[in-house]
């Protein structure tokens, strides 16, 4: 008698003999698991037991954190034979200006020319793009994979040229992780074998602009936060934790790879700081930090006042627009030449520390230590030469001292930062709104340690100021008063890895924000504005009186509708002479009452099967072509006449609507689209000059 040892999988309680729990397994016991279809199938069941999008998710972050490192390894290859050539070439100043300067235009010629040679869209930061895709436009050339190739080799050129242009990488890394997120899930629904789903594609493009920010500066928390923040109007919870997941993935590959390649001894923050965890700072500072902030949120609405009006300017003029249009490869040559020759550093260029890259902008304005005190009583010459251990001398020129540097860097970097903006190569603005924000703290840190150069007295003991904390507070502050963000405080957090100044620079970052939004439109809204792409506007607050507006001010009432007891000869008409996507199905010319929708394509192929016994003198009407197999949608969401335009906004942004039909009592009797939408917000926005032009607006609106 065989030994009873177990049961075996499916079975319904009755034991097995050893040799039959040692066979092949039931399910695929007479086939090859590799080229039997049934085999294959059992092998996806196992492993996607725990769901698809997990490996999905996962191979996101993984692929674009090696994508990441192997674009920071090259481009920072490509500066350091920049800076040897720099060194090596002699005592020639002709020589050496030449090297400096003709080196980064160069780059970004090639730059320009490679990209938009490969697509037109392949140029600018790409957030703004993402922010359009995010809200239900799909711009099919912004996710082609030859717009990601272009973006590759564009973005190494531009970050290839140091901080001489002064430019970064998170607006076109984000848009190559969407770009990437919409390839896997194009992957994933062929291997899973389901039909296309839009809502799976935007939850993998929303897990995609979370993992680009995440990449770039290790930082999955921020990263998560910062792309709802900026391109979701509307955020669903369910979307979080794939965010969350892709983006730790992404961060974590990403620091692990430095470690295997011995840059770091372990996982840790980009940009290490030192302060104080004891007193980090006394509390009438909080004042101080509070006025950062405010002066953060003035000059970051001045900056995107500015960049954005420049670059209308040079849309609308005869000579940039044509130049733009034929010669992008010359234009971007001229801005490069001009941003480098003012960056050489025997020239001015010593006096706004050009010899630092963009990480070492921002390890030096973190430093704990005081330079107005460490330069007080002594002189300390200008390095000929870029020293490593002391990066803040950079900072600091006899002729000048640490005020003046910091004072110029500000103003020169204000416009030039605005030029660069304007330059047709892909690359990001993120990176050097931190860098600036930074010199903005580190100034007044600077002038407050010299005020107060014992400390301020609070309960009886005096700390030092730290003019690093103003720093990290003036990065976050106006890079986040520049994006209307908030998550660029826990950015900062992260990438310094300190969170003893929080609340200061919460609050400094609060009071940014308050004064921007109240002021101007974001960066990125800016450039939506300029471009012109399809965006709704934002609607900001009540005092413009949307709640009072209806749909039944600006609906559009001429839609096309097809009653379901129309000869098919109308029908015909109908669908020759007009272009529109879909018409509105309705049950009576005369009642009016709304059944549903038909597309039109389906409509046209329907017309074209049917055999033309109706055109033979019979008569046939609509609703027998829709019985013989047109298919008609239902309508499941309709606009009421009396409902409210901000009620119908929010309904667009939630729900990422293009087009609603509104009915009353069941009566088809108009349409509301973005265009209905846009234009009865600007009306409120902008009002007519006159009283009498404003009544007839709003009755007409």
């Amino acid at each position: 008698m065989e030994e009873l040892v177990g049961l075996c999988e499916g079975s319904v309680g009755k034991p097995v003999t050893l040799p039959e729990l040692w066979g092949p397994c039931p399910h695929v016991r007479g086939c090859d698991p590799l080229s039997c279809p049934g085999g294959l199938e059992w092998l996806k069941q196992r492993l996607f037991r725990v769901g698809e999008d997990w490996y999905f998710l996962a191979a996101l972050g993984v692929l674009m954190a090696l994508i990441s490192y192997a674009m920071n390894f090259a481009t920072g290859c490509v500066v350091q034979v920049h800076n040897w050539l720099y060194r090596e070439i002699g005592d020639s100043h002709l020589l050496r200006y030449l090297s400096w300067t003709v080196y980064p235009v160069a780059l970004l010629s090639f730059s320009s020319g490679f990209s938009q040679s490969i697509t037109a869209s392949s140029g600018g930061s790409g957030i703004p793009e993402v922010k359009t895709m995010l809200s239900g436009v799909i711009l099919e050339d912004y996710l082609d994979i030859k717009n990601f190739g272009a973006k590759v080799v564009g973005l190494c050129c531009t970050l290839a040229t140091g901080s001489t242009i002064f430019l970064g990488k998170v607006g076109p890394f984000t848009h190559m992780s969407v770009m990437m997120a919409a390839y896997l899930g194009r992957v994933r629904t062929k291997t899973i074998g389901e039909s296309e789903n839009k809502t799976k594609e935007m939850e993998m493009l929303v897990a995609g602009a979370a993992v680009g920010v995440a990449t770039v500066f290790a930082a999955p928390f921020s990263g998560v936060l910062f792309s709802i923040e900026v391109m979701s109007s509307h955020f669903s919870v369910w979307n979080y934790w794939r965010g969350f997941f892709a983006a730790t993935c992404g961060a974590f590959t990403f620091r692990l790879l430095a470690v295997f390649n011995s840059e770091q001894e372990t996982i840790t923050s980009i940009y290490k700081t030192s302060f104080r965890v004891d007193v980090p700072f006394d509390l009438p500072e909080i004042f101080f930090f509070v006025v950062l902030g405010a002066v953060c949120g003035i000059l970051s609405s001045a900056y995107n006042f500015c960049q954005r009006t420049f670059l209308g300017f040079l849309k609308t003029n005869r000579f940039t627009s044509q130049l733009l249009a034929t010669s992008k490869p010359l234009y971007a040559a001229l801005a490069a030449l001009i941003l480098a020759s003012i960056t050489y550093p025997p020239g001015v260029g010593r006096f706004m520390a050009s010899r630092l890259s963009m990480g070492e902008h921002l390890e030096s304005l973190f430093d704990n230590n005081s330079w107005a005190l460490m330069t007080w009583n002594s002189s300390p010459p200008w390095p000929a030469e870029l020293d490593p251990q002391n990066l803040w001398l950079e900072w600091y020129h006899p002729q000048f001292t640490v005020f003046g540097t910091l004072t110029f860097f500000l103003v020169m970097k204000f416009w030039m930062l605005i030029l660069a903006t304007t330059i047709p190569i892909p690359a990001g603005y993120f990176m050097p709104l931190l860098v600036y924000g930074a010199a903005i703290g580190r100034l007044m840190g600077e002038v407050l340690s010299a005020a107060f150069p014992e400390g301020i007295m609070s309960g009886g003991v005096a700390n030092p100021i730290m003019p690093g904390a103003y720093a990290l507070a003036g990065a976050a502050a106006f890079s986040g008063a520049v994006t209307h963000s908030i998550s660029t405080a826990l950015l900062a957090f992260e990438i310094t890895g300190q969170i003893v100044h929080a609340l200061p620079v919460l609050m400094a970052v609060l009071v940014a924000n308050a004064i921007s939004q109240s002021c101007q439109p974001s960066f990125y809204d800016g450039t939506i504005i300029v471009k012109k792409l399809p965006y709704l506007p934002w609607i900001r607050g009540r005092n413009i009186g949307s709640y009072p507006v209806t749909v039944g001010h600006f609906m559009n009432t001429s839609i096309t509708t097809l009653a379901k007891d129309m000869p098919l000869e109308e029908v015909l008409k109908v669908v020759t002479s007009t272009d529109v996507t879909r018409y509105v199905l309705v049950e009576s010319a005369e009642s009016q009452i709304l059944v549903g929708t038909v597309e039109r394509t389906q409509l046209m192929q329907t017309l074209q099967a049917e055999p033309a016994s109706w055109a033979l003198g019979q008569q046939c009407c609509l609703q027998d072509l829709l019985a013989g197999g047109c298919a008609t949608q239902p309508v499941t969401l309709q606009l009421s006449p009396e409902t409210s335009l901000h009620q119908t906004h929010n309904l667009f942004e939630l729900l990422n609507l293009q087009w609603l039909l509104v009915t009353s009592r069941g009566r088809a009797v108009g349409s509301v689209s973005w265009v209905e939408l846009k234009k009865a917000i600007s009306t409120l926005t902008n009002p007519p000059a006159t009283k009498e032009a404003s009544l007839g607006l709003q009755n007409k609106v």
